[in-house]
C-alpha cells in the first residue's frame, strides 16, 4: 500500500498522532468534570474577584472619557477577569502533568511512538478546551456588566480565548515539565504567571501610570491579549479614550497569534529536551 502511496505511511502516522493528542485531551476534560471542587474552584474565584474589585474599585475608578463613551469599572475589568479564567484554567491543568509523572502515567505515554508534539498538543488542548468552557459561562454574564454581546462577538472572542488559551497554557506546560513538585510550581506560576496578568492593563491603562510601569504594560505579550478581547467586546459600543488608547484589533490577533505560537514550539521543544533525559 506504501508503495501505491508514498504518503499513506506518513499519513496514517500523523493521524495516528492527532487521536494521541486528543486521547490526551479527552482524558483532562474528563478528570476536571468529574473534580466538582475543581469545577467550583476554577469558576468561583474569578467570580469574587470581579464581583468584590468590582463594587470595591468602582467608586474611585476614573475612566479616561467621562462622555458618552465612558466605561464603568465593571466593563473596563471584564475582559482581564476572563483573560484570569484562562490564566487559573492554565495553572490547574498542568498541575496534573506533575501528578502524571509522579504517578508513572507521563512515563508510559513517552515510550508510546508519538511524537513529543503531540504529547505537548494534548496537554495544551486540554488545557485550552477547559478555559474555554469556562470563558463561556463568564460571556454569559456579559449582561450584568451592561455589554450587550452578539453571536459574531461570541464567537470572535472564542476564537480570541482559544488562542490565548494555547499561549497561556504552554507557558504552564513548559513550567510544570520542569517541577518536581506542585508546590515548587505554585511558586513559580505566583511569581511569573500572575503579575503577567497584573501588568496586562487587567486592572487600570497603561496611560497615567508612571513611564516605567507603562513600557512594562506594553511590552507585555498578554496585555494584548486583553486588549484584543476589550476591542471585540466592545463593539458596536460608543467608542471611548479608554479604546482610543489601545493598540488596534490587528495588532492584538498578531501579537496574541505569535506568543502563543512561541510559547508551543517552547512547550514542545522543554517535552523533548527534559523527555530525552529520562525525566
Amino acid at each position: 500500500m506504501s508503495s501505491v502511496f508514498p504518503g499513506a505511511k506518513d499519513l496514517s502516522g500523523l493521524v495516528f498522532g492527532f487521536g494521541a493528542a486528543w486521547a490526551l485531551a479527552q482524558r483532562e476534560l474528563v478528570r476536571f468534570f468529574r473534580q466538582r471542587g475543581r469545577v467550583m474552584g476554577a469558576v468561583g474565584q474569578p467570580l469574587i474577584f470581579w464581583i468584590l474589585f468590582g463594587a470595591g474599585f468602582q467608586s474611585s475608578f476614573r475612566p479616561p472619557s467621562a462622555g458618552e463613551g465612558a466605561v464603568s469599572f465593571g466593563q473596563y475589568f471584564y475582559p482581564g477577569i476572563i483573560t484570569l479564567v484562562v490564566l487559573f484554567t492554565a495553572i490547574f491543568a498542568t498541575i496534573s502533568v506533575i501528578q502524571d509523572r509522579r504517578e508513572g502515567f507521563m512515563q508510559g505515554v513517552l515510550i508510546a511512538p508519538v511524537p513529543r508534539s503531540m504529547i505537548a498538543l494534548g496537554n495544551v488542548l486540554g488545557g485550552t478546551l477547559i478555559a474555554l468552557f469556562q470563558a463561556w459561562i463568564f460571556l454569559l454574564l456579559a449582561p450584568l456588566t451592561g455589554i450587550s454581546l452578539s453571536l459574531v462577538m461570541i464567537v470572535a472572542a472564542s476564537l480570541y480565548i482559544v488562542v490565548l488559551g494555547i499561549a497561556l497554557t504552554s507557558l504552564g506546560l513548559c513550567l510544570a515539565w520542569r517541577s518536581d513538585s506542585v508546590q515548587g510550581f505554585h511558586a513559580m506560576m505566583t511569581l511569573l504567571l500572575f503579575p503577567l496578568w497584573l501588568l496586562s492593563g487587567a486592572f487600570f491603562p497603561a496611560e497615567g501610570a508612571p513611564l516605567w510601569l507603562a513600557w512594562v504594560i506594553r511590552l507585555n505579550p498578554v496585555s494584548y491579549g486583553v486588549a484584543g478581547l476589550r476591542r471585540i467586546l466592545d463593539w458596536g459600543r460608543p467608542a471611548s479614550d479608554t479604546l482610543a488608547t489601545l493598540p488596534s484589533l490587528g495588532l492584538c490577533v498578531l501579537v496574541s497569534v505569535c506568543f502563543a505560537a512561541i510559547m508551543f514550539w517552547l512547550a514542545t521543544w522543554t517535552v523533548s529536551r527534559v523527555a530525552s533525559k529520562g525525566a
